[in-house]
């Protein structure tokens, strides 16, 4: 998963990172208002967490931005200002889930997973498309029952492209979503190619049908349907 974390204090966000890094995902960072404001307005995510109290603004302002944008990005406040009042304003502006300070976290990464379940897959543990299913818990994919072994992108890839079945992905986003804000120090985006193509190969060998098509000039579509 692609996931920003605005917060301020600086060795809480490190500690969040660091472990949310290790359990497979993209972690992008915010520790101020004004880089919240261009890392929500510039790029997608799956998930937000915000704090509330932040430097120079209000982290209830970034939700409201997020919403107001049509963002499909779960959202997530983690803080310690934990009021009825805050959490309320928070959850009445579209936020899904309050976490307050100090947390585990374990509990936050459960709590992450919990609301992409509810989100993306409709609180399903395990993902069934056709033949392939996926656990994501275990980072599991089995394609007619059969275990395919992917490697840490490739998995990303195959799962970002279930969560947006039958609709076209340009190069750009899938690029962002696999390497967050690293991408935009490449000097080209054909890495992208090498990966989906071992992905769909890798698929192909377990009798997968080809779902993956590449729509030239624009990008992939991972069509299901007809």
């Amino acid at each position: 998963m692609k996931l920003l974390l605005i917060e301020d204090e600086l060795e809480l966000r490190k500690s969040i990172r660091h472990f949310l890094e290790l359990e497979g995902n993209i972690v992008e960072v915010a520790a101020d208002f004004a880089k919240a404001e261009d890392k929500t307005s510039g790029y997608d995510y799956d998930c937000v967490l915000v704090d509330i109290t932040l430097p120079g603004g209000n982290g209830l302002e970034i939700i409201r931005q997020l919403k107001a944008n049509k963002s499909r990005a779960g959202i997530i406040i983690i803080s310690a200002k934990n009021s009825l009042d805050d959490k309320v304003k928070g959850l009445d502006l579209g936020a899904d889930d309050y976490l307050p300070k100090p947390f585990h976290l374990s509990e936050l990464n459960a709590r992450i997973k919990a609301l992409m379940r509810r989100n993306k897959f409709a609180g399903e543990k395990t993902i069934v498309v056709n033949e392939i299913e996926i656990v994501p818990d275990e980072r599991k994919v089995l394609v007619n029952k059969k275990e395919v072994v992917l490697t840490g992108k490739e998995y990303d890839l195959l799962l970002y492209f279930i969560s947006n079945q039958n609709r076209v992905l340009s190069k750009s986003s899938v690029a962002e979503h696999l390497w967050g804000d690293h991408v935009d120090r490449l000097d080209s985006l054909d890495f992208i190619y090498s990966h989906i193509k071992n992905l769909r190969k890798k698929l192909l060998e377990k009798g997968c049908e080809d779902y993956i098509h590449t729509i030239y000039g624009i990008g992939y579509n991972f069509k299901t349907n007809t």
